[in-house]
């Protein structure tokens, strides 16, 4: 699609985006806005009252629903699942196979590595509580695997090491590791923000 685009009356699209044939759109009532230089594979679904900024990408089979809010720039990976009323920042990555669940914040230039899994419900199916998703702050990074339990706050610049479980705030420019992670000053190596293209 090389120009703003309408699909069925609720779907815009901006200009120089290309979306691939078997792209599906929910739109609902409340419609879905994609900014422009978009780029969304095959086998991606988004629902009614997704808004997004300019240059989203996803890989294949990216699910986003609704209520979800992503600024400019930002990647969504093959096989990732945003599960809404969520708001993403500006140039955030997130690689293949991230669950994110409702209820979460995720600051600009963040970092999620593959199969990283936030949650938001502390006794899954076992009592009745309100959701709270992470909040995952400007210029932290996730490695793969890792775990983040519900409420936790990963701070700015923070580091989460491949397969940590996080069961508690990790202070900003703080480096956390193991099941359950504990703190340990960030080294100078990986210290500043994150250097997303």
């Amino acid at each position: 699609m090389s120009e703003t685009t309408t699909l069925d009356r609720s779907v815009r699209i901006g200009e120089n985006s290309r979306i691939d044939d078997d792209v599906t759109f929910e739109p609902g009532d409340e419609g879905i806005r994609i900014g422009s230089d978009a780029r969304i594979r095959s086998g991606s679904i988004l629902y009614s009252d997704v808004v997004v900024g300019d240059g989203l990408t996803t890989g294949h089979d990216a699910v986003l629903r609704e209520g979800t809010r992503i600024g400019d720039e930002t990647l969504v990976g093959t096989k990732s699942v945003i599960d809404g009323h969520t708001t993403i920042g500006n140039r955030v990555s997130l690689q293949t196979g991230v669950y994110v669940p409702s209820e979460t914040t995720i600051g600009d230039g963040a970092f999620l590595g593959p199969n990283v899994v936030l949650t938001n419900d502390p006794y899954p199916v076992r009592t009745a509580v309100e959701l709270e998703g992470p909040t995952i702050e400007a210029d932290a990074s996730i490695g793969a695997n890792a775990t983040v339990l519900p409420g936790v706050t990963v701070g700015e610049g923070a580091f989460v090491a491949a397969g940590a479980v996080v069961t508690e705030d990790v202070p900003a420019r703080t480096l956390a590791l193991g099941a359950p992670a504990r703190h340990r000053p960030l080294p100078d190596r990986l210290t500043g923000g994150n250097d997303l293209p």
